[in-house]
Order: C-alpha cells, then sequence, then structure tokens
C-alpha cells in the first residue's frame, strides 16, 4: 500500500497564513515535499475550515479563490458520504474525539491513507488498525 498522506486543516492553515514562524515555515515545507512525492488528500471540509481561518485573518477574496484553485490542483479531495457520516459517529463513540475530528478521520480512512498529518489528534496514534496520526511539529 502506497503512503497516502490526508492533511488536516491546522496544517494548511499554519503553510497558508503567511505565517514566517517555525510551525508556518514547517507546514509550507512539509506541503511541498508532500506534493512532489505523491497527491496529498483533503476533503471538503478541511477547504472549508481553511477558508473560514484565513478570511478571518484577512485575506481576500481573490486571495482565497487562489488558495481553493491550489489546493484543487495539488490535492485529491475526498467527499463525504453517508458511510463516512456514520464512520465518523462510530469514532466519536468509541475514540472520544470531537465532532469535527471524527470527520476528518473518517475522510482519512475511506480514502485508504495510511497517514493523518494533524496537530489535533494524539502523534503515533492508530486508528482502526490502518491510519497513524503524525503532528509533525514533534519533530
Amino acid at each position: 500500500m502506497t503512503n497516502r498522506l490526508f492533511i488536516d486543516s491546522n496544517i494548511w492553515v499554519y503553510a497558508l497564513s503567511g505565517s514566517s514562524e517555525e510551525r508556518g515555515r514547517k507546514a509550507r515545507a512539509f506541503i511541498n515535499a508532500a506534493a512532489i512525492d505523491s497527491r496529498p488528500v483533503i476533503s471538503y471540509q478541511v477547504v472549508n475550515e481553511t477558508m473560514r481561518v484565513l478570511k478571518k485573518l484577512g485575506k481576500s477574496e481573490a486571495g482565497l479563490r487562489q488558495f481553493i484553485d491550489s489546493l484543487f490542483e495539488i490535492c485529491e479531495v475526498a467527499g463525504f458520504t453517508k458511510e463516512a457520516a456514520f464512520l465518523a459517529s462510530d469514532l466519536r463513540e468509541t475514540m472520544s474525539v470531537s465532532y469535527w475530528d471524527s470527520q476528518i478521520v473518517a475522510s482519512a480512512c475511506l480514502a485508504n491513507c495510511s497517514t493523518l498529518i494533524s496537530e489535533d489528534l494524539p502523534d503515533g496514534s492508530l486508528i482502526r488498525g490502518s491510519l497513524a496520526i503524525k503532528n509533525i511539529f514533534n519533530e
């Protein structure tokens, strides 16, 4: 199985916010490397959350459209289905994760990703026996 990466919203926000701080630099470097090695996976939720935060940070609508275009160009965008909604519900019961995090995890699982890049979930966790959580900021 190829190492399919799902990149959570928080990583995109750090990378796209224009932050020159350590997390912004690390997120940009990681995404650039991931885009060269493979096609990262995101979900519509990731697009929506990222755009909402960037808008709050003062990004223009033209800038947001440019970011959206870039995301869709370099990433595979996983849809949200009835199966994903049920899996997210199951994950909330079994893992005690938030509503939004459960949807991210469900999308990553159903997209057959091997790694979920996020700072919101416990680094090193293994979900459903095949999805590893990696926090790139812990390196």
